[in-house]
C-alpha cells in the first residue's frame, strides 16, 4: 500500500531521506568504480574510490537499519546484526560477499597498507559497487515510490 505524503510518519522519512542519501553516495562513487581497470587509476583516485566507498557502505547499512525499523524491528542495530536481517529478509543477497565487503570496510578504518588498499580497490570494482547498485534497486522497489516532502 502506498501511502499518501500526508500519512507518512516521521520512521518512514528517515529511511527514505537516509535511502536518498545512499543513492547520491552511490552516483559518486560510480563515477570511478565503473572506469573499469584499477590498474589504471593514480593513487589518489584510489584512495579516493575506497574513500567513497567507506561512506557508501555507511549509509547502505544504517538505510537497510532504518528500513528494518520502520518494518517493526526495534532492537538490531550495527552493521552485522542489520547486515544478516537484511539477508533473511531478502533485501541483500550472496552473503560470503557481503561479509567480505565488511570485513573490507573494517580493514580501510583500522590500517592503510597500500598491498590493501589495491585489493579492496580491486573488490570495489570487480564486486562490491553491483551489490551495492542492487541493493539500490531492492530499496527503491521497497519504497515503491513514496514521494519525499521534507516539510511533514
Amino acid at each position: 500500500m502506498v501511502e499518501s505524503n500526508q500519512t507518512m510518519n516521521k520512521e518512514d522519512i528517515r529511511w527514505i531521506q537516509r535511502f536518498q542519501n545512499y543513492k547520491n553516495a552511490l552516483s559518486k562513487s560510480s563515477e570511478v568504480a565503473t572506469r573499469g581497470d584499477v590498474d589504471t587509476l593514480s593513487e589518489l583516485e584510489k584512495e579516493g574510490m575506497i574513500q567513497r566507498f567507506e561512506y557508501t557502505f555507511e549509509l547502505a547499512w544504517k538505510t537497510l537499519q532504518d528500513l528494518l525499523e520502520y518494518k517493526g524491528y526495534r532492537d538490531i542495530a550495527g552493521p552485522n546484526p542489520v547486515l544478516e536481517q537484511a539477508l533473511l529478509d531478502g533485501y541483500i543477497v550472496d552473503e560470503k560477499l557481503w561479509r567480505s565487503m565488511t570485513k573490507s570496510r573494517e580493514l580501510t578504518s583500522h590500517t592503510y597498507n597500500s598491498d590493501i588498499a589495491d585489493d579492496i580497490a580491486e573488490k570495489i570494482v570487480s564486486d562490491y559497487f553491483d551489490l551495492l547498485k542492487e541493493l539500490e534497486l531492492k530499496l527503491e522497489h521497497e519504497r515503491g515510490g513514496k514521494q519525499l516532502n521534507l516539510f511533514l
